[in-house]
């Protein structure tokens, strides 16, 4: 596959009182592309996130990254040290389901008023907190295909509070894969059973992919984590599902 030459700029979001700073980055060549919508981990849209964001758009799709946290700590990003880990985790918990979907529905309305975006169907691909976001994402009627990365917590809760996220599952319009470590402590294997009988019960299109050997954060070169062999699987992965897009 030929990659495309990018552009990348950063955005603000406009709803309301609200301005939510994205990270754009897209395609040089005029045309015609699908959009992706990704989601940070706890980290914030830091350089991790923006690779990915940019690695999309030479795929040949219009991919964006709202500021999950700018509503709590606006421009926040951040490394990967025992004390980034605390401050993000504490952002996230200060997080609401409602205004999450609220701002990705926000960068959705604003891919759809880009000419070279198509407006038919989008995707999503989130990482750690972005992978819990990105299943609840996932049952916005825009988005068509979800790439959902270890996300911690879909069985048990939800941002912000209430039922667990797993308990939306029925209301995923798309299709929707799902990529764990083995060894990820933070999701035990019976969750991700969990996930997948969920998955099955409402007859949702999905995949669930499970790799021996790999730890939470396996995707992300940055991190002591980064699993090469289960990352580079998951990327063909990932480029097979939003190939539905196109």
């Amino acid at each position: 596959m030929t990659e495309e030459a990018t552009i990348t700029t950063t955005v603000n979001l406009l709803q309301d009182n609200i301005q939510v700073s994205a990270y754009l980055a897209e395609p040089k060549e005029s045309g015609s592309y699908p959009g992706v919508v990704v989601l940070q981990e706890i980290f914030g849209v830091n350089v991790h996130i923006r690779e990915v964001t940019e690695r999309i758009a030479k795929l040949g799709y219009v991919a964006i990254a709202p500021a999950l946290f700018q509503r709590i700590a606006p421009g926040f990003e951040t490394g990967y040290t025992p004390e980034d880990i605390e401050t993000g985790r504490s952002y996230a918990m200060q997080t609401q389901a409602s205004e999450l979907l609220s701002d990705i529905q926000l960068a959705i309305d604003y891919l759809k008023n880009l000419s070279q975006v198509k407006k038919d169907g989008f995707g999503c691909i989130g990482f750690c907190f972005g992978g819990h976001v990105a299943y609840l994402a996932a049952t916005l009627p825009d988005i068509k295909a979800t790439a959902s990365f270890y996300g911690a917590g879909i069985t048990t809760r939800t941002p912000g509070g209430g039922a667990p996220t797993v308990t939306r599952t029925e209301e995923i319009t798309g299709t929707l894969y799902t990529f764990f470590g083995a060894e990820d402590a933070s999701i035990p294997a019976e969750q991700v059973d969990e996930i997948t009988a969920e998955l099955e019960k409402y007859k949702i299109p999905h995949r669930v992919f499970r790799y021996d050997g790999a730890d939470h954060g396996f995707f992300c070169d940055h991190r002591a984590s980064y699993n090469p062999k289960a990352a580079a699987d998951a990327w063909e992965q990932v480029k097979q599902l939003f190939g539905q897009l196109n």
